[in-house]
């Protein structure tokens, strides 16, 4: 089967591998689509330490089940993995919590990932989707959404609160930006471009244009926003804390240079009385709660473009471009 593989820092390869194998408890998965994402251009550029080598790359995908060892699963099922293969069994697992299973290993990273024709997956990191819900929409749906979704749960986002996403219009902050509206809030989108602030206007109900957001969104929005979804990192976090009213809360999620240090100012931080927090991924149950979130209000898949898996270089040369707007996909 044709698959993207990483032998090196820097070095991968689109050829054929060996049809995975099952064990007992595991999937044999026909990816329909896979989904690029801004971590996998980080790991191929050596900033995650585990990576092992040779691995198939790529952690986002929908697939049908081709043969299955899990009786939870049968051939037919479409279904979405989560971000890691988990043991099921341990405490974090049994209390839903799988993003913190004590034996995790991230798909394409530590196990082969989903940038091929086909994935051996074990049934615990499967989740079926609904007939309401499109491929397009369910390969997003347990990193971005899921992901976000778990985020605003975490911080507890309430209806008719004010949200401002920094980097609305790549692949995670075009979705955040409906995600949150779904979710009854109003939403600020940020973009430096006059041009992609015309598509965002279709999803926000604010858009503003701009590096420097914050005396802006401090003059419109009654001092200050509830919450900012950072999804830029270093480059617009100092912004984002401005941004925020005294008790706000930001939702770290990305960061795109990592060789970058933010100098945060703990007084500040204290006396404005406001929480920063970090997530990163989805447990099962909040891949579940997006499809039922979908399902009253929908949420626009935005797909800056597809190609297939033998043009692997061509997209990740488009996930790079400053000019898309939301995911690239692969199609096997």
């Amino acid at each position: 089967m044709l698959a993207v593989v990483v032998t090196g820092k820097g070095r991968f390869e689109v050829r054929d591998i060996a049809m995975p194998s099952l064990n007992a408890g595991e999937v044999l998965v026909r990816i329909k689509y896979a989904a690029l994402c801004y971590r996998d251009l980080l790991q191929l550029r050596g900033y995650y330490p585990r990576m092992r080598y040779p691995v198939v790359l790529g952690h986002e995908a929908v697939g049908v089940v081709e043969e299955s060892r899990d009786p939870r699963f049968s051939r037919g099922d479409r279904v979405v993995p989560i971000l890691h293969s988990i043991d099921g069994t341990c405490d974090m697992c049994l209390k839903g919590e799988e993003v913190y299973c004590r034996n995790r290993l991230s798909f394409g990273e530590e196990v082969d990932g989903f940038f091929a024709e086909y994935a051996r997956v074990t049934g615990n990191s499967l989740v079926k989707v609904p007939d309401w819900v499109s491929d397009e929409l369910a390969v997003l749906t347990p990193c971005v959404l899921a992901m976000l979704y778990r985020g605003f749960r975490r911080i507890n986002l309430n209806m008719g609160e004010t949200v401002l996403v920094t980097g609305a219009s790549g692949g995670v902050g075009v979705h955040a930006v409906q995600l949150a509206r779904a979710m009854g809030a109003r939403v600020i989108a940020v973009t430096r471009s006059e041009v992609k602030a015309k598509v965002l206007g279709k999803f926000a109900d604010d858009v503003i244009v701009g590096s420097g957001f914050s005396e802006e969104v401090k003059r419109r929005f009654n001092g200050g926003v509830d919450v900012v979804v950072e999804a830029v990192g270093t480059p617009t976090i100092g912004e984002s804390i401005r941004s925020l009213r005294a008790g706000g809360r930001l939702l770290l999620i990305g960061n795109v240079n990592p060789d970058e240090t933010y100098q945060l100012r703990l007084g500040y931080a204290i006396l404005k009385d406001i929480m920063i927090l970090g997530n990163a991924a989805a447990n099962r149950s909040d891949v579940v709660s997006v499809f039922g979130i979908v399902k009253v209000r929908p949420i626009e898949p935005v797909v800056a473009a597809k190609y297939p898996l033998r043009e692997f270089a061509e997209a990740l040369r488009m996930l790079e471009s400053g000019s898309r707007i939301g995911k690239v996909l692969l199609v096997p």
